[in-house]
């Protein structure tokens, strides 16, 4: 009986791998391999020259989930309305803000920071959090996620619902939040 399992083994071993390779050649190219070498982004440009118009701001991705085979996703946002997204929390992606220009408030669990032009601000995966542009005129904040998960595809997903801030964000998107690996557990930060 044993060695009836032996014999089959390399019949089975080389079905599966031949199930393997032809998975890996039905692949997009971007599934398969991120770039083998380096890109420039100019500025105020996006990595796919979409227009990406989200909660009071353009997204402009500048490192997409498909550069890094899933463990990186960076954001340029130039944002012109006040306020931000409700208090939320990420089940498996870290995020990482960075002030460019304008003031923002990013409040990460019980820990609020007033964060300006070469501030930085850095929530954990798990913990609630949440940003808002609080001065008058344009701001500028690159938001970084690690890994991209589904991210991007929520990026993308929010740009169809209209470029402003959704009122009652809290209720209203809570299934599209979850839908992408996110909780939302409060209101947006008061501006």
């Amino acid at each position: 009986m044993h060695r009836r399992l032996f014999l089959q083994f390399p019949f089975l071993a080389s079905a599966l791998l031949t199930q393997a390779e032809t998975s890996a050649a039905q692949q997009s190219p971007d599934e398969q391999q991120p770039p083998k070498k380096g890109f420039k982004i100019e500025g105020n440009k996006d990595r796919y020259q979409q227009e990406l118009m989200i909660m009071g701001g353009k997204f402009d991705c500048k490192v997409s989930a498909k550069d890094s085979h899933g463990e990186l996703l960076i954001y340029d946002t130039h944002r012109e309305e006040k306020g931000g997204p409700a208090f939320h929390y990420h089940r498996n992606q870290d995020e990482w803000f960075y002030i460019i220009s304008g003031e923002f408030i990013v409040k990460v669990g019980e820990d609020t920071f007033d964060l300006k032009p070469g501030d930085s601000a850095f929530a954990p995966r798990m913990i609630p959090h949440a940003f808002a542009k609080v001065n008058d005129g344009p701001g500028q904040m690159l938001v970084l996620f690690q890994p991209a998960g589904s991210m991007e595809d929520f990026f993308h997903q929010m740009a169809k619902l209209g470029s402003t801030i959704p009122k009652h964000q809290e209720t209203t998107l809570r299934k599209l939040w979850h839908d992408h690996g996110m909780e939302i557990v409060g209101p947006p930060l008061k501006v």
